[in-house]
């Protein structure tokens, strides 16, 4: 366990925090325009499978903030 703060930690915070804000813009800007036409429940598992796959590459970011390491 450490001891002391790591700079990793406010880094990780910060650079998560952009890249969600810069994906849920991506998202907004484009996906409305592809799936208008389709029907609403299609909508909706869309932007639930889209609102869910930011997480897959989260846990080895978060192991990356702890300990240096990716895997």
């Amino acid at each position: 366990m450490r001891e002391e703060p790591t700079w990793r930690i406010p880094v990780g915070i910060l650079g998560l925090l952009a890249a969600l804000i810069v994906y849920g813009l991506v998202v907004a800007r484009y996906v409305p325009d592809v799936i208008a036409s389709w029907p609403g429940l299609l909508q909706m598992a869309v932007y639930i499978v889209l609102g869910l796959i930011w997480l897959l590459p989260l846990r080895r970011f978060l192991i990356w903030m702890e300990t240096g390491r990716w895997g």
